[in-house]
């Protein structure tokens, strides 16, 4: 991780005009094309939901403007960040979230996925979650093929942890679509850095 100087970085007058806002927070979603992702991870037997979580994870961390946070006055560049997910328990509709680190395999990381998964006792979010700002918060909707979500957020301008969600998919021409929503701060990230995401994200599924 390394301290920013603000007024030496070329986004400085993005970062405090955007910073400023009430609510500096946007969202996009999008329908992705997860055809030859899903085959191939099937074929492999590899779960989806935590191989999407590693296939996202390892885009998201090539990219700078997506691991930026705001400390105090203070700005921050996270080598990696990792991934706190929801998890529904077999035996009930009350969801946990659980946290893990992004490394490795995507085969040592579903394992290590799982292992936080059952291991956890905390109904909800254990205690060494809360103050991380080192993590993407992560969901999935496999029920509805939304074509826009929202996310509960408190009104804190100073949150620049990235919300990402995805849905159920569907198929289309021949092809499976799921959507697929980013939310993230603006201080940090346009529309171009949204796109970029969207785009390296395709290229990897289909190189899957």
């Amino acid at each position: 991780m390394k301290t920013i100087d603000i007024e030496a970085w070329p986004r400085a007058v993005h970062y405090h005009f955007f910073k400023r806002m009430d609510y500096p927070h946007y969202n996009i979603c999008a329908n992705i094309d997860i055809t030859n992702f899903l085959t191939n991870t099937k074929k492999q037997g590899l779960p989806f939901y935590y191989s999407m979580i590693f296939a996202v994870m390892s885009v998201l961390n090539t990219m700078d403007e997506f691991k930026y946070r705001i400390r105090g006055e203070d700005v921050v560049l996270h080598d990696t960040v990792h991934p706190a997910f929801s998890d529904m328990p077999k035996d009930s509709d009350n969801f946990k979230m659980v946290s893990t680190q992004m490394r490795g395999s995507i085969g040592s990381f579903i394992k290590e996925a799982k292992q936080k998964s059952q291991s956890q006792t905390a109904s909800f979010v254990k205690e060494d979650l809360e103050g991380r700002d080192d993590l993407v918060y992560i969901t999935s909707v496999p029920w509805v093929s939304f074509t826009n979500i929202s996310h509960t957020i408190s009104f804190n301008k100073n949150d620049c942890v990235p919300r990402l969600a995805w849905g159920k998919y569907f198929s289309d021409g021949g092809k499976t679509l799921m959507p697929f929503s980013v939310q993230a701060h603006h201080s940090f990230v346009d529309g171009i850095h949204m796109g970029r995401l969207f785009e390296t994200l395709q290229d990897y599924l289909d190189g899957f």
